[in-house]
C-alpha cells in the first residue's frame, strides 16, 4: 500500500505552522513560527498584527517544512488546512496559501476543524489510540467535553457557558500583572503556593457536562480588589495555586463523570491548557482511582501546530472528504460541523 503524504497548514491564531506527515501519524516535519513575544506587549493577540505576520512567515515556514522532511511539493498527496475556528484574518492567510498550492499542484484540498486537530494530536503521540473515547479540549478559546465515536465523528457532551478555561487563566494573570500568556505563568507560580489557601468557588452547574468559569474569575478578581483596598499583602503564589485547583478540579471531575456514565475507559486531553501540570496530575490521579486510562500529548503538540491538522486531515482524506476552491474561513466553526 502506497504511503500517503500530507502537507498541513495552520494559521488560526498567532502560530504560523506547516507540517509534513506520512500516513497520518508519522511526523516528517512540524515547523512552528510563534508570535508570542510579539503580542506580549499588548497583553494578548492583536488580530491585524497576527495576520500580517502570517503573510510574512508562511513561505519561509513552508520551505523549511519541505526541507526538513526531505521532500518536494510533487511528493505531496493532499493539502490539509485549518478553516476554523479562529481569527478570520489569520485563517484566511493559511487557507488562501493552501488553496493556491492545491490549485497549482492539482492536489486534493481538505479543510480541517482546528478543534478536531487538537483531538487528533493524541493519535500522533499515542500510536495505539483509536476511537471511541472521551476527550477534554481545553484552550484559550475552547473548553469542550466530547465523545469521540470514530475518526471525524463527534458528539459534544458539554462546553463552557461563558469563559474558556484558558481565557480565565490569562485574565487572572493579567489582573496580577504576571504577563502573557497567563497559563504557563500561573502553572509555574502555583507550584510554589498553597492550593488550599483560598476557598474559591467551583461551578458544577446541573447534572450535565457544561462548564462555567465566569463566577470563579469574578471571585478571584473580587478577592484581589478587596486585598488591595485594605492594603493587605497578596500572596500571588497562593492565589495562582488556589485558582488553578478550582479550575482543574471541575475539569477533571466532569471528564471522569462523562467517561463513567458513557462507559469509556480512556480520556484524552487536548488543547493548550493540556500542558498544565496540575490538570495532568489531577486527571491521572482520578483516572487511576476509577480504572480510566488518561492520555495527553507532549507540549509541542498541545499548542497550535500543523502536525495535528495534518493528522485530522489524513483521516478526513481517506474517508473521502474533498473541498473545492470555494472553501472559506469559518471563525466560529464547531467540532462536528462540516
Amino acid at each position: 500500500m502506497k504511503d500517503i503524504i500530507t502537507l498541513a497548514v495552520e494559521s488560526s491564531c498567532d502560530e504560523t505552522s506547516v507540517a509534513i506527515l506520512k500516513n497520518g501519524r508519522e511526523v516528517l516535519s512540524n515547523i512552528i513560527n510563534t508570535q508570542v513575544d510579539l503580542h506580549k506587549k499588548f497583553g494578548g493577540v492583536v488580530p491585524e498584527v497576527a495576520s500580517r505576520k502570517h503573510i510574512e512567515n508562511i513561505d519561509v515556514v513552508l520551505q523549511e517544512a519541505l526541507d526538513k522532511a526531505n521532500i518536494t511539493l510533487n511528493d505531496v498527496d493532499h493539502i490539509a488546512v485549518t478553516y476554523g475556528p479562529g481569527l478570520v484574518g489569520a485563517l484566511l492567510v493559511g487557507l488562501s496559501h493552501a488553496k493556491a498550492l492545491a490549485f497549482t499542484l492539482n492536489k486534493p484540498l481538505v479543510g480541517v476543524n482546528h478543534i478536531e486537530g487538537h483531538v487528533s494530536a493524541n493519535y500522533i503521540e499515542h500510536k495505539d489510540l483509536k476511537p471511541p473515547f472521551i476527550t477534554l479540549i481545553v484552550s484559550g478559546g475552547h473548553t469542550h467535553l466530547v465523545e469521540v465515536k470514530d475518526y471525524g465523528e463527534y458528539e459534544i457532551l458539554g462546553r463552557t457557558r461563558d469563559d474558556a478555561s484558558g481565557e480565565a487563566f490569562d485574565k487572572i494573570a493579567r489582573s496580577m500583572g504576571l504577563g502573557y500568556p497567563g497559563g504557563p505563568i500561573v502553572d509555574r507560580l502555583a507550584k510554589e503556593g498553597n492550593k488550599n489557601a483560598i476557598d474559591f468557588p467551583r461551578a458544577y452547574l446541573d447534572e450535565g457536562y457544561d462548564f462555567s468559569f465566569s463566577g470563579l474569575k469574578s471571585a478571584v478578581l473580587n478577592y484581589l480588589n478587596a486585598k488591595k483596598m485594605k492594603n493587605e499583602e497578596i500572596v500571588v503564589e497562593d492565589v495562582c495555586a488556589s485558582f488553578q485547583e478550582a479550575v482543574v478540579e471541575v475539569l477533571s471531575k466532569k471528564a471522569i463523570k462523562a467517561a463513567k456514565e458513557k462507559g469509556y475507559n480512556t480520556i484524552t486531553l487536548a488543547g493548550g491548557v493540556a500542558c498544565n501540570s496540575a490538570l495532568r496530575d489531577k486527571l491521572t490521579e482520578l483516572g487511576k482511582q476509577n480504572n480510566i486510562d488518561i492520555k495527553y500529548p507532549s507540549p509541542v503538540l498541545c499548542t497550535d501546530n500543523a502536525a495535528m491538522i495534518g493528522c485530522a486531515g489524513y483521516y478526513s482524506y481517506i474517508n473521502g472528504r474533498r473541498d473545492d476552491m470555494s472553501l472559506n474561513a469559518v471563525p466560529n466553526l464547531r467540532i462536528g460541523q462540516k
